[in-house]
């Protein structure tokens, strides 16, 4: 459904030097500077998978979505969505499409919502018949018939994200595109648009593409994950294929008994391993120790903490997901340097 072969993308950035003569100067001899926003990126992805699209803030998502949605249009490297060039096909391609940016709506302001939807509705050029039974599947879905009568202006941060991801379904698209979908919402809000996607990706097969920052997202709704940093693809997998590629990582926490004295550096203190293997956090009593069990195996550490500390209580986990994405974030930096 989604091919994406060696997209990348240039900006040209004016340098402008300090003080009024480095204004003059870039007003009549500009000096210009080549930025790649998006370097090399490739994925495919099937009809009907979720697929979570990752990355730090600046890594390209961005680029990368606008130019599969024909925002942008390449430097070199193509795209293909079911088919359609996002560029070239645009008027054909944008009625297979929704898309949803979380710090954005496609809403009129002033409108309620159900005459929104009306208007959307002429544009997508829906038929009477499809429309009604749309608006009672979505209103089914997202729960929106209490506000349909509301100004836009007057819903809530999640009223309204649930009104935006109705509005890009309404013509039934095959490919969705969801840009931090969840941001800023309480738990309850974000748990009910979860089930949403959820719903809308079983019940009609759409391909989905998810960009966010919240690993709950992640975990709850994607198949497979594609990861970029400054523009380069760092991993492709499943959850399950990066656990075990890169869940090395275990965190020790423990509680000392009253009255016994330990600082971070007294524990480190006789572990030969670098910050890049272990990190030591204290909460007055309570320490917080994650560390690589390649470099030095659960058990040793069980024995070393008991012999140089006086424990009251003790747990092991293995890192999750936000933790083993962070390490790969850190890992892409060093590599970067």
């Amino acid at each position: 459904m989604i091919y994406a072969e060696h997209l990348r993308k240039e900006f040209k950035k004016v340098v402008k030097d300090p003080g009024l003569k480095g204004s003059f100067k870039s007003l009549f001899k500009p000096k210009k500077e080549i930025v790649v926003a998006a370097d090399d990126v490739s994925f495919h992805v099937p009809k009907g998978e979720m697929l979570g699209f990752i990355g730090p803030n600046g890594a390209g998502k961005s680029t990368v979505i606008k130019m599969l949605t024909g925002i942008l249009t390449p430097t070199s490297g193509q795209c293909r969505i079911n088919g359609k060039n996002p560029q070239t096909d645009r008027k054909k391609y944008v009625r297979e499409i929704g898309v949803v940016f979380g710090q954005r709506t496609q809403l009129w302001w002033d409108l309620p919502l159900r005459e929104t939807y009306s208007v959307l509705k002429e544009i997508y050029e829906v038929d009477d018949d499809r429309f009604k039974k749309r608006m009672a599947f979505l209103n089914e879905v997202l729960d929106l018939e209490d506000f349909m009568s509301s100004p836009v202006r007057t819903l809530s941060l999640g009223q309204r994200m649930r009104a935006d991801i109705a509005a890009s379904m309404l013509h039934s698209p095959k490919v969705l595109f969801l840009d931090e979908p969840t941001i800023g919402l309480d738990v309850v809000v974000k748990d009910n648009i979860r089930k949403a996607i959820m719903k809308i990706n079983k019940e009609e097969q759409t391909t989905v593409i998810l960009t966010t920052h919240d690993i709950s997202d992640i975990e709850l709704l994607c198949d497979r994950i594609v990861m970029i940093d400054k523009g380069k693809n760092v991993y492709e997998g499943s959850l399950r294929q990066l656990k075990e590629k890169y869940g090395n990582i275990r965190e020790l926490n423990f509680e000392t008994a009253p009255g016994f004295s330990l600082t971070e550096d007294e524990f480190r203190s006789g572990l030969e391993l670098g910050e890049d293997k272990m990190t030591v956090e204290k909460d007055k009593n309570i320490f917080k120790v994650r560390f690589d069990s390649t470099e030095m195996p659960v058990g040793e550490m069980l024995n070393y903490t008991l012999s140089h500390a006086k424990v009251k209580d003790i747990s092991f986990k293995e890192a999750d997901v936000e933790e083993i994405i962070r390490r790969l974030y850190k890992q892409g930096e060093c590599e970067n340097e």
